[in-house]
């Protein structure tokens, strides 16, 4: 396969839209739905499902896509050799929902300081939207993609979400085996004229009723369930963090949702646009870890 066809594939599937692709890889729509054509002839495979929401990965687009980012990754180590792997130094700020900042970055962002001693990171986490042109942020990490402004996008990845409780709360009352039986039982969620972005409405999506207990804040949430306190929706990547609960109706409440890593394009420089790629590999790689978990 021709790699400058994966690294198209690679722009499409993280931002899940042509026109944002063709921003980023500074070609036209046109050329990039040809080279997406001639990949998937090539692959005899569609690694695409269209829609008007955008670029969907096909399984088999799934399965390609860890194959054309540890590419990427080998291309990008060829070039910091000959570059004489030079660290980076200078400071970046990341903000983020409190969910990921709370249970993902931490990790991610440890390792890289680790390996560029001369850098400093700063994480901003607060449940709401960034306004990256009055420089908020340098980058920020998004559940929605933004659509305006002089922004570049990418997917970092999906992840998911269940409806979980407290072993003991779930033995306390009565018991659960549809979603008609959520009724009745004390919702946790999110106040609902605090919600920032409207991919986190997910009560409706699941058939529950106004939460009982609320927060603007995922991690108070997960407080809040953690102690006892009803059944809500919870990241997969935090439960880890929260051996004491179980999932509720797992094979029927299953969310998908997906981040998205933002950058307004004055901030584009090698430091920035460096950290951002350090910083997508370590999110998927640590979304895929605590989701396994």
């Amino acid at each position: 396969m021709d790699w400058d066809d994966l690294r198209v594939f690679l722009g499409v599937a993280r931002s899940g839209s042509l026109a944002e692709a063709a921003k980023g890889l500074r070609l036209d729509p046109a050329t990039l739905s040809r080279r997406i054509a001639r990949l998937e002839r090539a692959a005899g495979a569609t690694l695409f499902l269209k829609s008007p929401r955008g670029y969907a990965l096909t399984e088999a687009g799934h399965r390609l896509l860890p194959h054309a980012e540890g590419m990427e990754a080998r291309a990008r180590a060829g070039e910091a050799a000959l570059a004489g792997g030079e660290a980076l130094r200078g400071r970046v700020r990341i903000g983020a929902p409190d969910g990921i900042a709370n249970y993902v970055l931490p990790g991610v962002a440890a390792r890289i300081a680790g390996a560029h001693p001369g850098l400093g990171l700063d994480i901003v986490a607060l449940p709401r939207v960034f306004d990256l042109g009055r420089r908020e942020a340098d980058l920020a990490v998004t559940v929605s993609p933004p659509k305006a402004g002089r922004l570049m996008v990418r997917k970092l990845c999906d992840y998911r979400l269940s409806l979980a409780a407290r072993r003991d709360y779930l033995d306390a009352h009565p018991p659960i085996r549809t979603r008609d039986d959520l009724r009745g039982h004390r919702i946790v969620g999110y106040i609902p004229d605090m919600i920032f972005d409207a991919d986190l409405d997910y009560l409706g999506e699941v058939g529950a009723e106004t939460p009982g207990l609320a927060s603007n804040s995922a991690s108070v949430q997960l407080g809040l369930l953690r102690a006892g306190g009803g059944i809500g929706i919870v990241h997969d990547f935090m439960l880890p963090a929260a051996p004491e609960l179980t999932r509720v109706l797992p094979d029927d409440v299953r969310l998908t949702r997906a981040y998205h890593l933002t950058r307004h394009r004055d901030a584009a420089g090698p430091l920035v646009t460096r950290v951002a790629d350090l910083l997508a590999e370590g999110v998927r790689a640590d979304v895929a870890r605590l989701e396994t978990e």
